[in-house]
Order: structure tokens, then C-alpha cells, then sequence
């Protein structure tokens, strides 16, 4: 099966959809997959769920799709970056599901595990809880949180060889891997391809039985979200 696209549109063309459930990749403006972003906001689609860490920033990364309002709900755990999605969310014009970063990331790898839910103390006592079951375990209360199964994932990684093998680039790893797993159609944004066999078995870090397509963009913006520059004597 050849699983490399020659464009970022070509990849989505067929599979995205109006109102469906999406994980994208990427913490801050770490590992977030930029052509595809780019290639879903010029397709068009509404009304999406977006599962991600956080939501860019104006005019970047998931940024650029509140913008055009493509985007009716966040499931998110920090949302601080963002001009728009703040003027939105106060407006009432997107619904927000704020979730603590730790169990967003179980809520991810569940969803990939096969399993719909689990308990956790995170949360419980607050806002989070609110509608939950509760339960109690060896004298402590527990919230129970359901796992997420997204339609589409869009992931980041830094190789990914013809079979779908990945690698991530350090702390670009992130959310990449488990929004992967939990995604029924995972699609990957690469700067690499290289041959099936050229990543030694120890070095992947996602198996391609995961990725159902790859897409190419050797060029990313990568940008920088808080540049800090000190002066050092030498």
C-alpha cells in the first residue's frame, strides 16, 4: 500500500468532513503539523471538534482555522495564547471542554488503547467534575472520564519511513503520538522519507500500522513562540 500523498490537499480531500471529531497534534507551536493545517482550513470543512493541547496562536497553526470560524468546539487544556479564541469563547461563539493537560493525554492513549474510560482524581472537587461520575476507591473520590476515539488525527513527526515507521524530533513528540493511536485515520506531516528499513527497529517511535497516510513538507515555518535572548559575557 503506498501510503505517501503528493500534497497536503490531496491527503484530506476525500476523508474530511463537516462537523467531525479531529486530533491535531503539537504542544504550543512544537510538532504541529502546518501544511496540513493550512490544507484543512482551505478545504473548507465546519463545525469541527478539535482535540489539541492548545489552539496555536492568531493566525497560526490552529490558529488560522478560528479564524475563518471553521472550528465550533476546543477540547483543550490551555487556551492562553489566543486572542481570537478568547474574543470567541467570551462572545459565546465557541464551546470550550477545558480538560487538566494529564488527562487530556490518558484521554488520547485510552481512546487508542481501546478502552472508553477510566478514573482519575484529577479534577474531582472542581468545574471538571461537573456532570461526571463519581466514585470512590480505597477512601478517595474518583471522576470517571471517557476516552476519545477522533474521526482524523493530524500529526507532526520528523521521519517517517514508506511504511509508515515514525520518528519525532525530541520534545516535538508531544501529543503527536498518542493523537495518533487514537485516531481512526491518522495522517502524518513529515520532513523526511526515507526507505522501509532505513530506521533501525529501536529508533522508531510510532509503528506504521498507525499511519494511514504521509504527507511531505521538508520546508516548515517552525516558529518560535516566546523568543528569549539574554546578553552573555564571554
Amino acid at each position: 500500500m503506498n501510503k505517501i500523498f503528493p500534497s497536503a490537499a490531496e491527503a484530506l480531500k476525500d476523508i474530511v468532513a463537516d462537523g467531525q471529531l479531529m486530533a491535531v497534534g503539537g504542544f504550543g507551536l512544537c510538532g504541529i503539523p502546518e501544511a496540513l493545517i493550512d490544507a484543512l482550513r482551505n478545504s473548507g470543512v465546519k463545525n469541527l471538534t478539535v482535540i489539541s493541547n492548545n489552539a496555536g496562536v492568531d493566525g497560526f497553526g490552529l490558529g488560522k482555522l478560528l479564524e475563518t470560524h471553521q472550528i465550533k468546539k476546543m477540547i483543550s487544556s490551555y487556551v492562553g495564547e489566543n486572542k481570537e479564541f478568547e474574543r470567541q469563547y467570551l462572545a459565546g461563539e465557541l464551546e470550550l471542554e477545558f480538560t487538566p493537560q494529564g488527562t487530556l493525554a490518558e484521554k488520547l492513549r485510552a481512546g487508542g488503547a481501546g478502552i472508553p474510560a477510566f478514573f482519575t482524581k484529577t479534577g474531582v472537587g472542581t468545574s471538571v467534575a461537573e456532570g461526571k461520575e463519581l466514585r470512590d476507591f480505597d477512601g478517595e473520590t474518583y471522576v470517571m472520564e471517557r476516552s476519545l476515539v477522533p474521526e482524523i488525527s493530524l500529526i507532526k513527526a520528523d521521519i517517517a519511513d514508506k511504511s509508515g515507521n515514525l520518528r519525532f524530533n525530541l520534545t516535538a513528540r508531544n501529543f503527536n503520538p498518542a493523537a495518533a493511536t487514537a485516531g481512526k485515520i491518522c495522517i502524518v506531516e513529515v520532513e523526511r522519507i526515507v526507505e522501509t528499513g532505513e530506521l533501525a527497529p529501536d529508533d522508531i517511535h510510532l509503528p506504521g500500522i498507525y499511519v494511514h497516510r504521509i504527507v511531505h513538507n521538508p520546508t516548515p515555518e517552525k516558529r518560535i513562540e516566546k523568543r528569549t535572548i539574554s546578553d552573555r559575557k564571554v
